[in-house]
């Protein structure tokens, strides 16, 4: 399966502000290429992407999980920690998090990534 490669840039908190408002006034539209995902900082990109998340990205692609708990079990990662750790990646569009009768399945919406430091 070819995985989507998410663009992600990083610039200071305030300018990404100004940016999501000049868009949300019609002011600025973003071009194709420009990142979908921003970042404050570069330290905020490595905790997001370490590589244990990256590795974490894979298994989700590779085995696709039909809920965290059956993540847990092939990762041997603790439900609680794995479920903060997911919910950080869904904030910045990294991972879905499908909510599928009682369980929640996640979904890797990419494994590869093109980081633009502004």
């Amino acid at each position: 399966m070819t995985t989507k490669t998410i663009v992600i840039g990083i610039m200071p908190q305030e300018k990404i502000r100004e940016r999501m408002r000049s868009i949300a006034r019609g002011e600025y539209k973003p071009k194709p290429g420009e990142p979908q995902v921003w970042f404050a900082s570069m330290r905020s990109v490595a905790e997001v992407l370490s590589d244990e998340n990256r590795a974490l990205l894979k298994v989700i692609q590779e085995t696709k999980p039909v809920s965290i708990s059956e993540l847990a079990r092939a990762t041997g990662r603790a439900p609680g920690n794995l479920s903060r750790t997911l919910k950080t990646m869904a904030r910045y569009g990294i991972v879905e998090l499908r909510k599928e009768k009682r369980t929640v399945r996640p979904v890797a919406k990419a494994t590869e990534f093109r980081i633009i430091a502004a």
